[in-house]
């Protein structure tokens, strides 16, 4: 038996006020795909908004079903929205945001794991990193310089 480390490097920023100009954007346009949510049972809305490297920017956000928790995710829709509008675009970027109707969300929401899969499948595709910027309602901000840092041990189309 041997034992190994996996790490990963993050960014962690105090607020969207110390972002670049680009994050800062793309973060505001999660918030406004949060406020179109659909999800009336949760009553946590999600919005996401991804970067392509042709410049368009695509949002997506939760919509849940009353066959809960039948539903998706921001990030998927994102993404499966990107896929089949612009299928020959490289993801430059996605950023995330979160909260709640029930409490107030002051710490970053990271994507869950099938979003993570999803998404990681995009960034081993294009052969290129996927900057993840992910926060709550307010307060900090994480920031990875890949998907797969937040994913170790990942799966892929190799494995078939």
């Amino acid at each position: 038996m041997k034992k190994i480390n996996i790490n990963t490097e993050a960014l962690l920023f105090d607020d969207i006020s110390q972002l670049s100009v680009e994050d800062a954007f793309l973060i505001q346009k999660a918030v406004e795909a949060r406020h179109k949510a659909y999800a009336p049972y949760s009553k946590f809305n999600v919005g996401a908004a991804i970067l392509l490297d042709n410049g368009e920017v695509i949002l997506g956000n939760n919509q849940e079903s009353a066959a809960y928790p039948s539903g998706m995710c921001a990030e998927r829709v994102a993404i499966w929205k990107a896929g089949s509008e612009y299928p020959n675009m490289k993801v430059k970027k996605i950023a995330i945001t979160a909260a709640s109707e029930n409490s107030k969300v002051d710490k970053p929401v990271g994507p869950c794991g099938a979003c993570r899969q999803t998404l990681s499948e995009y960034e081993i595709n294009q052969k290129e990193p996927i900057q993840i910027l992910f926060m709550g309602e307010v307060g900090q901000i994480v920031k990875t310089e890949s998907l797969l840092s937040l994913l170790p041990f990942s799966f892929d189309s190799s494995y078939l």
